[in-house]
């Protein structure tokens, strides 16, 4: 009996021991996260406090994609007639500018064109006065019906045929009023049809260039599109006229601006598809091919935020620091969510309901606490 009274007593002795050992550790992991300022350290911090607030936190959509040129802006130059290249400077890369020569060609047909338009000058005011002269005849019932629609059919034929020889002549950029028997010439130029630049050089001088063959592709930089390549699931987010901002991974800190004008309907083998965008500034730089990179401003919804300035980010957790009374203040660990504009999501806000969360100086009661578990 008096052994089993000695055991109860040991184990009685134990289990108080326990429930203190279990306070104290409570306590103390209760204190370390708690911090009382004197008076003298709340004057010479600068603190300030707020509490959670509704905001729209719009989210950054980063994507990738090259510069694109569309088709109507890769222009490729033909010879409408043929001719063999007299000379050419152009170089791949080599800029141009609207109506600057790019290329001479010469042949024996250009001679011969000019030669005919002549011809059928001449022969269209000899018709004329001969269809003038016959319409006088014939009102004065001197000549026959017949002579009269003779001439008449003359002059309309070669009426047909100085048109028509005007026209071959401006397709070989030679304008009709500077031919003339003392100006024939037996070359035409090639014109820059914008400002541009080279994008391949096809031929060498002395070939001859049949009208199928093409010279040169020229590139219009004036509109170049970004295509980016975006995945179904942020489809949602976008829209036609989206503002966005792209660059490059040489010159991050160069921004571009530019909006979404086109969003494609087909979905890749990786559930991804295709969207355009139109820059706003030009830049040489910017080459058909380059590697660039975009963000795009989702708006998102009201949600539970605080300032980005409320937050610490201390062993990979993210804390706050809520006030308790006008000099004891308490860590305490939230869950993050969307960051923009300067704001952060809260993702367990009824932690933080109607806390008073300080934001000013938060960083500076961040190491007062951790000097104060150092001691």
């Amino acid at each position: 009996m008096k052994n089993l009274i000695v055991l109860f007593t040991l184990l009685a002795l134990y289990s108080c021991s326990s429930k203190t050992t279990v306070q104290t550790a409570t306590t103390t992991a209760d204190s370390q996260a708690v911090l009382r300022l004197t008076g003298q350290q709340l004057q010479s911090i600068n603190l300030s406090t707020t509490t959670l607030q509704e905001q729209s936190i719009a989210q950054t959509l980063k994507l990738n994609g090259t510069i694109d040129v569309p088709p109507q802006n890769l222009v490729s130059v033909s010879a409408a007639l043929g001719g063999y290249l007299k000379n050419t400077k152009l170089l791949p890369g080599m800029h141009f500018r609207k109506g600057e020569v790019l290329a001479v060609l010469e042949d024996n047909q250009y001679i011969q064109l000019q030669q005919d338009y002549l011809t059928a000058k001449a022969k269209l005011e000899q018709a004329r006065a001969e269809y003038m002269r016959q319409k006088d005849l014939n009102e004065s019932k001197a000549s026959s019906d017949k002579d009269m629609q003779q001439a008449k059919a003359d002059f309309e034929t070669w009426q047909v045929s100085k048109k028509a020889l005007e026209e071959k002549l401006r397709l070989i950029n030679i304008q009709p009023g500077n031919v003339s028997v003392a100006n024939i010439s037996r070359t035409v130029p090639l014109s820059a049809p914008f400002d541009g630049y080279v994008s391949r050089v096809l031929v060498n001088t002395g070939k001859y260039i049949g009208p199928s063959e093409v010279l040169f592709e020229l590139v219009n930089p004036q509109d170049l599109h970004l295509q980016l390549k975006v995945f179904e699931k942020d489809l949602g987010a976008l829209r036609t006229g989206q503002p966005l901002v792209a660059y490059t991974n040489s010159n991050p800190g160069k921004k571009y601006e530019g909006q979404i004008i086109l969003i494609g309907k087909n979905l890749s083998e990786d559930r991804a598809l295709e969207v355009h965008a139109h820059l706003k500034q030009y830049d040489e730089l910017l080459i058909p091919g380059l590697y660039m990179n975009a963000e795009i401003e989702i708006p998102g919804s009201p949600v539970p935020s605080l300032p980005d300035e409320c937050l610490l980010t201390y062993e990979g957790q993210h804390y706050v620091f809520q006030k308790l009374d006008k000099d004891r203040f308490e860590l305490l660990e939230v869950q993050t969510g969307s960051t923009g504009n300067g704001w952060t999501e809260i993702k367990n806000p009824e932690k933080l309901k109607d806390a008073s969360i300080v934001q000013s100086g938060a960083y500076t009661l961040l190491m007062a606490l951790k000097n104060k578990g150092t001691e």
